[in-house]
């Protein structure tokens, strides 16, 4: 048994999230959020770099000048698929591997909230996934996508670095792409993706102004665009977007965004009353109020618009964790800890309201 299938294994046994390996270190394991010790033996830099060789794909081993970091996805046999990063640490490799599950959870498994069924089944516009690192996004997304593949007849084309979620057609038709496996790069899969009859499109994430202007022109032509990005609130995505692009081309990147953003989601993961974790999710969707205050550029009051948008399916972080702590799937002293603003949900937990967001929207 390799060191990498040894390590592996336990790891999967005892339900971990992720592995990390250092030099000089035995292997550390993260258990339902919490880094626990393996009790495997300490690894030497010579046994991380024998592991490197061992899972490293040819299209990365063959580089006449090698990564100092390197994203890739790897099968280990009988015991199941990771995503993996490499990088150096005193010119030794440091690796941190992420278990990907093979059954992809439903949104109903992964407790969100059901209106995120009716915006995958959308026919088009712009679904942005946001949250830090380590939030869920990633299982969010092939959430999302499972929900199309079992309800429409679709042609789907995703594009990752690395892949992580194994796709198996049901009613519609999924190619996935590995960037440096199956593409040069996310510039040359995104130039030739509209050639290929997409219906959706989900690219693994939203990097600069060109994955972007794909997005949106994808969908001014009919096309639903999934993708992630890394901000904190949903409100907040808009600035990051606009952020991609020059000074000279914004407003006109903000018009076509409010026109064909279909909605945001932003999530963090809170520890369950159960065990494991749970995504508190905040919503932001593109209703005639949102639609009118990204075109007119009145980004600061986003915030207020979800906040007063609970008839139309928006929420916040604070309502979602009030949700969660009211229905017991998420203690109080858990959901303070993860809220953005925990003295305003004491306040919502005695039944304390002030609704200013309304004030703010001069409701």
């Amino acid at each position: 048994m390799s060191i990498a299938q040894n390590i592996l294994a336990k790891a999967v046994a005892m339900d971990a999230s992720d592995v990390h390996l250092k030099a000089d270190a035995p292997p550390f394991f993260r258990v339902r959020g919490v880094l626990v010790e393996s009790g495997l033996p300490k690894l030497s830099g010579d046994d991380l770099k024998r592991t490197v060789q061992d899972i490293l794909p040819a299209h990365l081993k063959n580089k006449p000048e090698p990564d100092l970091e390197m994203d890739f996805s790897h099968y280990e046999d009988g015991v199941g698929r990771f995503r993996v990063n490499v990088f150096m640490s005193r010119h030794i490799p440091t690796l941190a591997f992420r278990y990907v599950k093979t059954k992809i959870p439903t949104i109903e498994e992964l407790h969100l909230p059901p209106i995120l069924e009716s915006l995958a089944l959308k026919d088009s516009g712009v679904i942005m996934l946001c949250g830090a690192t380590s939030s869920g996004k990633s299982t969010t997304l092939a959430a999302l996508l499972d929900c199309v593949n079992r309800h429409q007849r679709c042609r789907i084309i995703t594009v990752e670095d690395p892949l992580e979620y194994i796709f198996t057609d049901m009613q519609s038709v999924i190619t996935q792409r590995e960037v440096g496996l199956d593409t040069p790069s996310f510039h040359s899969a995104l130039k030739h993706v509209l050639r290929q009859d997409p219906d959706v499109i989900m690219i693994g994430e939203m990097r600069d102004s060109i994955s972007l202007a794909v997005a949106l022109s994808a969908a001014e032509t009919g096309h639903l665009v999934l993708s992630t990005l890394h901000v904190n609130t949903a409100a907040q995505s808009v600035h990051r977007i606009l952020d991609f692009f020059p000074n000279s081309e914004r407003d006109q990147v903000r018009m076509t965004l409010a026109s064909n953003l279909a909605a945001v989601l932003c999530q963090r993961l809170v520890p369950a009353r159960q065990g494991g974790v749970m995504a508190a999710v905040e919503i932001m969707i593109n209703t005639p109020t949102v639609h009118k205050l990204i075109s007119e550029n009145k980004l600061e009051t986003l915030q207020a618009a979800i906040e007063t948008g609970t008839e139309d399916g928006m929420q916040t972080f604070n309502q979602a964790l009030l949700k969660m702590i009211k229905s017991g799937i998420v203690t109080e002293k858990n959901g303070l800890a993860c809220s953005p603003s925990p003295e305003q949900l004491k306040m919502n937990l005695q039944g304390i309201f002030l609704d200013e967001g309304r004030r703010i929207l001069g409701e």
